[in-house]
């Protein structure tokens, strides 16, 4: 298996070749082909760029299922197997897109090279089994709301417990309620019944996947078992932080069908080199990849701004591309 470094010299190599930038996309999609050939199965990349912080464009929306669409196209079923690195986004449009790819195939196989969270995570637990390496992990499913007066999301059930709370000490002592009130001020009529359906929401939609597919030859217990693991991971008070991530050993324990990637010398190889190219890709201005092993692809780029620079009194100039500043759409 090439290493990350490996493959980094591969891609300065091919710049050197052209006499220009990288050739990113042909390297990638020769691993992704390498990939599908190993294997036999048809292969669909989904990954987006998340790891260096926050970015409104790698959350998973209903825009994805047009990449979906694109990369479906020309795939012959009843078997899939899907790379997934995500750190989520909505569950409605994750739901939508379940939905489209299984009425397509009928075996999944959804491989988490890294992560695969929050929403990403629900995604993975409909499939039919899930290969993780030593290095890899999901999520807790629970979902958040974004806090405008305080520029973050918060999880849902936090922001149930912290008006629990409120009410649970203003009753005891009244005194406290003016101490209260500013942060109570900033919920919304309807906020605490969303959080309160979104964390049904996500639970529900897991439970459902698992029963139907995981365990679809389960017919006595696979339907408990399944509302038991959705209830695992969208247990707020085991996991305390959105972000913790559940490795294969603690999702195995809850009864999933978890494969080692170790166990395939030759599919770790074949998968770790599509996601290291992958990870370089993401060095320039994609911010989302959706692409299959046929070369077929849905890229989402990042806008680029141009803000004018500013005259500094006595400088003589500024130097190529200041005052460029690279921001998401």
């Amino acid at each position: 298996m090439p290493t990350w470094g490996e493959i980094l010299a591969e891609l300065h190599a091919s710049a050197q070749a052209r006499g220009g930038p990288p050739d990113f996309d042909t390297i990638r999609r020769a691993y992704l082909q390498r990939l599908h050939l190993y294997t036999g199965r048809p292969t669909i990349l989904y990954a987006t760029d998340w790891l260096a912080g926050s970015n409104p464009a790698s959350s998973i929306t209903l825009e994805d299922m047009q990449a979906m669409m694109e990369v479906c196209r020309g795939l012959q079923g009843p078997n899939l197997d899907l790379i997934i690195h995500s750190p989520g986004g909505s569950a409605e449009a994750t739901a939508s897109i379940v939905k489209y790819l299984r009425k397509k195939f009928d075996h999944i196989r959804v491989l988490v090279p890294l992560a695969a969270m929050s929403a990403g995570t629900m995604w993975a637990l409909a499939g039919d089994a899930i290969v993780m390496g030593k290095h890899s992990q999901l999520g807790p499913i629970g979902p958040q709301f974004f806090r405008p007066t305080e520029q973050r999301f918060a999880p849902a059930r936090a922001i149930i417990e912290q008006f629990e709370r409120a009410k649970r000490e203003s009753a005891e002592n009244p005194a406290v309620l003016g101490a209260w009130y500013p942060i109570l001020q900033q919920y919304g009529t309807s906020l605490i019944e969303e959080c309160e359906n979104a964390e049904k929401l996500a639970k529900n939609l897991v439970a459902e996947w698992l029963a139907r597919y995981m365990f679809r030859e389960d017919k006595e217990g696979g339907a408990e078992k399944a509302a038991e693991i959705a209830a695992f991971f969208g247990d707020y008070s085991i996991h305390r932080s959105h972000g913790l991530g559940i490795d294969r050993e603690s999702a195995r324990a809850q009864g999933l069908v978890i494969e080692n990637l170790e166990d395939d010398q030759q599919l770790q190889d074949a998968v770790l080199s599509v996601f290291h190219a992958t990870m370089h890709t993401f060095a320039g201005p994609a911010a989302k990849i959706v692409e299959n092993h046929l070369g077929r692809a849905f890229v989402k780029l990042q806008q680029q701004i141009a803000i004018p620079a500013m005259q500094i009194p006595g400088a003589t100039g500024l130097p190529p591309g200041a005052g460029q500043l690279p921001v998401a759409p």
